[in-house]
């Protein structure tokens, strides 16, 4: 990596002040909701082993959730739930846990920088980065709060539903979780728009 905060420094230079990465979790599951978090990093602070979410393993990536959190100027997490995945589908669904969260950072940002390439509304200037958990600092730290976040939630939901068995998957397409729910149906907490070539048109309400 050769620097972590060009995108930030380039906002810094166009005159931005408080730049905030924000990515999301959780978009392909078939449940739980989607995550997302948005961070504002000091310029050049540094956070040992910070990388995308999906490059990193759990326990690393436990390591520096609480490492973010406790270097970061401010940072939010925020989510939409099933029903609202369901209700206003999934891009507007994770649009909205990216707003959410860029609305709970309790220092104002006046620009943001998105991972991957769809517009996602906020109030502010917004760059759009590709890849952006690999090549931006606050992004790759959003992606970690995110990722986090909601795989503490699936291991709370693994509890409640067990026969789901969520601490395996996280709620993800497996070849386990389709054959559970062939054998148990759907929960509340599974999304129902993603259910219908799995258990049939007719068996999803």
């Amino acid at each position: 990596m050769t620097n972590w905060f060009s995108y930030e420094n380039e906002a810094q230079q166009k005159g931005f002040t408080a730049v905030c990465g924000i990515d999301e979790a959780g978009r392909g599951p078939l449940a739980g909701p989607v995550f997302a978090a948005a961070v504002i990093l000091p310029n050049h602070c540094e956070i040992d082993g910070l990388n995308d979410s999906k490059k990193l393993s759990e326990k690393k990536r436990e390591l520096l959730f609480d490492q973010i959190q406790q270097q970061a100027l401010s940072y939010s997490i925020a989510f939409a739930t099933e029903q609202e995945i369901d209700e206003i589908n999934i891009l507007q669904a994770t649009f909205l846990a990216m707003n959410r969260a860029f609305s709970g950072l309790s220092l104002a940002s006046d620009c943001a920088l998105v991972d991957g390439n769809r517009d996602p509304r906020l109030p502010v200037e917004t760059s759009l980065i590709i890849k952006g958990d690999s090549l931006s600092a606050s992004i790759a730290a959003a992606s970690i709060l995110a990722k986090v976040s909601r795989d503490r939630v699936m291991l709370e939901l693994d509890q409640i539903y067990p026969e789901y068995q969520f601490k395996k998957h996280k709620g993800y397409g497996t070849a386990l979780h389709r054959e559970l729910l062939l054998k148990h149906g759907y929960c509340a907490v599974h999304r129902k728009s993603f259910l219908k070539k799995i258990l049939g048109e007719g068996l999803v309400g």
